[in-house]
């Protein structure tokens, strides 16, 4: 008996170790964002970039942990230390995993309206999105809330799929970043002899920093989204280092050698291997992710080209929104035997899924930035934007002490 309970409590403390070395490494994606951000946005507002990315993490561990985790699974903290820590922890560590999953929601919309958005107005928004909004969907597609992963399931043989969150992390990030990044508007200085112009970034070596950064952390991502030891998965790896690859390359082909592009490529790619990397053959996710990396191409080109008014400055909605969405569908094609996929999953499922993660990003992307524009406004002044978000909010530049007038 007593080598039964040490066995049993060796194998919770390996998922423990386990599912806590997933949340560390999720964490430091986080880095990636800011990184990211900071080489893509002008000199002017790289502070902004580091300091928003923190404080939104900061406020969404109060939001997820008070209310957000509560409306996805049921569970709350309001007990003493000696019954949070049973089972070695597990639970708690389970929570700081899937928060640095719900924190990517506001990190995902921070990279779409950088350079005039106010502080802290979009830090609230922040909380209220990662309490209130993401939370409703996740506990749909995560633990079947509401009974709709079951009328799926008996209307169409398979509920809803998505191991990694395509869907649930990526798309909905991505449309509740398309709405916020609509009614800010553009910034200004983009239309230049009445035809829109783009922004070169500012520090190429920073965006790959963060782009590896983010790529390197997507294996904690996708891996162990198992959260068992039990469950790992080689075909996770595998998928997630294939439509790495093909989103590089298309990035790579079809961008023409730009940079910034090509670092976005193994990203779109991983955005959409998310939702069917533990169901796909390995040449799937290749595909998977080599479309990826044109629709993220595509739909960045034509935004900056033709819908300047939707200035989406990472491009935020088509690498996290589209390639999401992309990603959800993807998975109910190639995760099909007859594509040499695991099979356990449906088309129709699929569809219905993905379209509903869209219907709550963007009604709760609209009532959360919709109200805080019309209470206390979201964009910064037009002198402010001017000098830059880093002298006029925090009041030092990136690279010297110079400050702002008090």
């Amino acid at each position: 008996m007593q080598d039964n309970n040490a066995i049993a409590t060796l194998a919770q403390s390996a998922d423990t170790l386990f599912v806590l070395g997933g949340a560390i490494m999720v964490l430091a994606m986080h880095s990636g964002f800011a990184f990211l951000e900071l080489g893509t946005v002008r000199s002017k507002n790289q502070v902004n970039a580091l300091v928003k990315i923190i404080t939104d993490f900061g406020i969404s561990t109060l939001a997820y942990f008070f209310i957000g985790y509560w409306i996805a699974y049921g569970r709350t903290f309001f007990a003493d230390a000696p019954t949070l820590a049973v089972g070695q922890g597990y639970e708690l560590v389970k929570f700081f995993f899937l928060l640095t999953f719900a924190a990517a929601i506001p990190a995902i919309v921070s990279g779409g309206v950088a350079e005039r958005a106010r502080f802290y107005p979009m830090l609230l928004c922040s909380g209220l999105t990662v309490g209130l909004v993401y939370p409703v969907f996740e506990g749909i597609a995560w633990n079947g809330n509401y009974g709709i992963q079951a009328w799926l399931e008996q209307q169409f043989g398979h509920p809803f799929h998505d191991f990694a969150g395509s869907v649930v992390v990526h798309a909905v990030g991505g449309w509740i970043g398309l709405v916020a990044v609509a009614l800010l508007g553009m910034r200004r200085g983009r239309i230049r002899g009445g035809q829109p112009v783009g922004f070169a970034p500012s520090n190429i070596p920073m965006l790959a920093l963060g782009a590896w950064v983010l790529t390197v952390g997507w294996f904690g991502f996708n891996v162990m989204s198992a959260q068992k030891l039990a469950g790992i998965s080689g075909l996770v790896a595998l998928n997630s280092l294939m439509a790495m690859v093909g989103g590089t390359l298309v990035a790579m082909l079809l961008g023409r050698n730009d940079p910034g592009f090509i670092h976005n490529g193994p990203l779109a790619g991983l955005v959409a291997v998310c939702a069917g990397s533990d169901l796909m053959h390995p040449i799937s996710a290749l595909l998977v992710g080599g479309v990826a990396g044109g629709i993220f191409i595509g739909a960045f080109t034509w935004l900056q080209r033709k819908v300047p008014r939707v200035d989406d400055v990472l491009g935020v909605w088509p690498l996290h929104g589209l390639c999401g969405a992309w990603g959800g569908l993807a998975a109910g094609i190639f995760g099909h035997p007859y594509l040499g996929g695991m099979g356990g999953v449906s088309f129709a499922s699929q569809l219905l899924g993905t379209l509903m993660g869209i219907a709550v990003a963007l009604i709760g992307g609209a009532l959360v930035y919709g109200l805080m524009k019309k209470l206390v406004g979201l964009r910064l002044s037009e002198e402010e934007e001017f000098i830059g978000a880093d002298l006029a909010i925090h009041h030092i530049a990136a690279t010297n002490q110079e400050k702002a007038p008090l």
